[in-house]
């Protein structure tokens, strides 16, 4: 058997990090701003390690991404940062569930027919110029999360994209496996632009709502539904629309036009003829989980209900049913992507139980308390951006803010300033697949590698951080958010 020569190189570099971190001597301590002194225990700085492991073997892919996720489990006791049973138990977290149930929601809604009901039905909208194919797919991406949480809008809208992915492709056979520019710039701009429309409304994410919490936490000032989409809904929709010039520029599709799609597509919609009582038992069923996942930001009694539940028993009553089976179970749930969402929750917690995520945090925003406000508001952001692309975004957000808001107060900057640009920051990671659920969905497409997502979102990270910067000095002001004071 070959030797892949090029994986080998990282594998060891990955393992190099891991092992240069546990036996290096004990670091300094983070000291805030307070003068509170943070001491970086063992477990800690060889945590750091593993997160680096997992970094390098993850953008590389030198073993398949749900396999580097158990390693996150199997290096964990070896090298003594948690016991096995708290390294192991993060992988059936209610998080990875609500990614499971979410597959489950778009497998349904495949297996019944109404993924294609909806892609023909937009493909008669839109017409047959594939920029407007790409730009209507990442508008009713956008959309559909300021009223879902993005891992269920990416469960929606993967099948019906395979769909028009295989109408672009039906010169080949209608294949969805052969990688095109089209799909590279469809599957990779639908995760940017769920991020981007997440950030909308306290609706998109568990972070926006965790973000206001800590924000009212820590200034006793409260920030209602309506201002938090004031603030960022334009900043997220101009987002959107940059993001797909973009990628219009970078993955330009092979063809100008699909001659007769519009009408191939009104006639594939006739075919299916009317809406069968399956398609309709789908769709009150999810109907009613998301009802109860909107419901949970004004019910009291259901704000205790975590969010997994919904979609979960949605999946409960698709197997009970009959329209799903153990076939599907088996054969055509993605659990390589189970896994890399798995191993993301278990280094998360690794860094936060270890004490290394708060650490590495006070360290970097320690380093911009004498810097001027612009470059403390940036630096917030750049954190933030980097860590979410690691551990899940709300804990990228309860690490972060807290410390920031902190600082923010010292240097004079208006610590609202500081909740929109990390909040923002949280919601769009676009280096790695495990920055967030629609990230990793979109790698099933098999149309672009891990590599390329990464070098993609290096210019797409870049055109955030200036949008920021016009914002700060721009709309934002203009709806009574000055940079400075309060």
């Amino acid at each position: 058997m070959a030797i892949d020569k090029k994986n080998m190189f990282f594998l060891l570099i990955g393992l190099g990090l891991l092992l240069l971190f546990h036996f290096l001597p004990p670091f300094s301590p983070a000291v805030d701003p307070a003068g509170k002194s943070f001491a970086l225990s063992a477990a800690g700085k060889s945590a750091i390690g593993l997160f680096l492991l997992a970094g390098v073997w993850w953008v590389f892919e030198v073993i398949p991404i749900g396999v580097t996720s158990i390693a996150i489990g199997v290096l964990q006791p070896l090298f003594m940062i948690r016991p096995a049973k708290e390294a192991m138990r993060d992988f059936m977290d209610p998080t990875v569930l609500f990614i499971f149930g979410s597959l489950l929601v778009g497998l349904t809604f495949t297996k019944v027919g109404l993924t294609k009901r909806l892609a023909y039905k937009m493909l008669m909208v839109v017409g047959e110029k594939t920029s407007m194919i790409l730009l209507g797919s990442f508008v009713v991406t956008a959309l559909l999360t300021h009223i879902m949480a993005h891992t269920a809008v990416a469960a929606t809208v993967i099948p019906i994209f395979l769909t028009i992915l295989a109408l672009y492709n039906e010169d080949e056979g209608g294949s969805i496996t052969k990688p095109t520019k089209f799909g590279k710039g469809l599957f990779i701009g639908m995760a940017y632009t769920a991020g981007a429309g997440s950030i909308c409304t306290l609706l998109g994410g568990a972070r926006n709502p965790a973000a206001v919490g800590f924000f009212k936490e820590f200034t006793g000032a409260d920030v209602t539904f309506i201002d938090f989409s004031l603030h960022l809904l334009p900043f997220g929709w101009i987002m959107v629309f940059l993001l797909w010039a973009m990628l219009m520029l970078f993955y330009k599709p092979e063809k100008k036009t699909i001659p007769g799609l519009k009408n191939r597509a009104t006639d594939l919609y006739k075919q299916l003829g009317p809406v069968t009582k399956e398609e309709l038992f789908v769709i009150l069923v999810v109907f009613g989980a998301l009802a109860m996942l909107v419901l949970q930001a004004v019910i009291p009694a259901l704000k205790t209900l975590d969010r997994s539940i919904p979609l979960l028993l949605a999946g409960l009553l698709f197997f009970s049913s009959g329209i799903l089976d153990v076939q599907d179970l088996e054969k055509k749930i993605p659990w390589n992507i189970v896994l890399l969402f798995s191993g993301a929750m278990s280094i998360g917690f690794a860094l936060w139980q270890t004490g290394a995520a708060q650490w590495m945090a006070i360290k970097w925003l320690s380093l911009l308390q004498g810097a001027p406000w612009l470059f403390f508001a940036l630096g917030v952001a750049i954190l933030v951006s980097l860590m979410t692309n690691f551990i899940m975004n709300v804990a990228a957000i309860a690490i972060t803010l807290p410390v920031a808001l902190v600082i923010a107060q010292y240097l004079g900057v208006n610590p609202q300033l500081i909740l929109y640009m990390a909040t923002a920051a949280a919601g769009m990671p676009f280096l790695l697949l495990i920055g967030a659920a629609p990230n990793a969905m979109a790698y099933e497409s098999r149309q672009f590698s891990t590599g390329e997502f990464f070098s993609t979102g290096i210019p797409a990270t870049i055109l955030l951080l200036v949008v920021m910067v016009i914002f700060m000095f721009t709309y934002w002001p203009l709806v009574g958010l000055s940079p400075l004071g309060k």
